[in-house]
């Protein structure tokens, strides 16, 4: 079991993934074109977008010399005007059930390259070359504030764990506080929320590169 402090690992990756989708099974069936937080997307645009950002990170780390001033060049295309420009797509047809197996899939995806990827490998990122522990990282952010704000729109609780907060907020936003909770500092350092003595952000990075380089 993840410990609450150290590397960011594939079991963290793999926790936050089956975490945000036993959540999301309990939505109502009919509240998926419900807007999704302060996102201007409906919360079923918003689960493919998450699916592909971590099917995106999966495939950047993929190639067995991964690029590194590029992304691999999949075609990412909206279905309507303002929409997540996507490479995955879940088919309608299949309901809210389909639509997170999509994401389950594209997680494992992710889990299995970060558990297999050498650590001296890196890819292009545009926030820093990224090693797999930074995409893994990447991958739980993204996890962790998207289902935060699909649980805005569903109506649902969510509040991860205060452990795999701390790491990702270790690897990836170094400026961040450090005395303060964890959860709420990730949703403050992701634009979210305000912060006791921080005021919200307006604009907001990661960095993906290793510590030791950046």
């Amino acid at each position: 079991m993840p410990t609450s402090a150290g590397a960011v690992t594939a079991d963290d990756l793999e926790l936050a993934v089956q975490l945000a989708v036993s959540v999301l099974r309990t939505a109502p069936p009919g509240a998926w074109d419900a807007k999704a937080g302060s996102l201007e997307w409906d919360c079923w645009e918003t689960v493919e977008h998450l699916s592909d950002d971590l099917f995106a990170y999966a495939a950047q780390l993929a190639p067995k010399t991964p690029p590194v001033d590029t992304e691999v060049p999949f075609v990412w295309e909206s279905r309507r005007p303002s929409g997540p420009a996507n490479a995955v797509h879940a088919n309608r047809e299949a309901g809210p059930d389909g639509l997170l197996q999509v994401l389950d899939a594209c997680g494992g995806l992710l889990v299995a390259m970060v558990r297999t990827v050498p650590p001296d490998v890196r890819a292009h990122h545009g926030y820093g070359l990224a090693d797999a522990e930074g995409f893994a990282a990447m991958g739980i952010v993204e996890t962790l504030v998207h289902t935060y704000d699909l649980a805005e729109g569903l109506g649902l609780p969510w509040d991860p764990p205060a452990g795999l907060c701390s790491r990702v907020l270790r690897r990836l936003f170094p400026d961040a506080p450090r005395d303060t909770a964890p959860w709420p500092t990730l949703l403050w350092a992701t634009g979210r929320t305000d912060l006791p003595g921080h005021p919200r952000l307006t604009t907001w990075r990661w960095y993906a590169s290793p510590i030791a380089e950046r």
